[in-house]
């Protein structure tokens, strides 16, 4: 499972995306995690089966489906607090539940 986190400036998120990593399950180790600025994102989007925005860029988040759901790519905001208080674990689970609804 490869997951793409969004966001304005990236420093909080690479900070999320360490949490995340150390709550893979051993099945998942080969899955890859990677934080990139907005203005990157569209070059991006192709290689991975999942977009997380962070809460602050809410806001883009219908401009950002408009690009990822031609391709079948879930996309959803990270809740709040999860991300503000760096729940790797509540984060990972999230992106678990994306993943399988793109599976069925």
């Amino acid at each position: 499972m490869n997951i793409l986190l969004v966001c304005a400036a990236g420093m909080s998120t690479s900070l999320v995306v360490e949490k995340m990593k150390k709550a893979l399950k051993p099945e998942e180790a080969d899955s890859v995690l990677v934080a990139i600025p907005a203005e990157e994102f569209e070059a991006a989007v192709d290689n991975y089966d999942i977009v997380l925005l962070g809460p602050q860029l809410r806001f883009k988040k219908k401009e950002f489906e408009k690009i990822t759901q031609p391709k079948g790519i879930p996309l959803d905001v990270i809740n709040m607090v999860d991300y503000g208080t760096l729940r790797g674990d509540k984060i990972m689970e999230f992106a678990r539940q994306l993943y399988q609804q793109k599976s069925k």
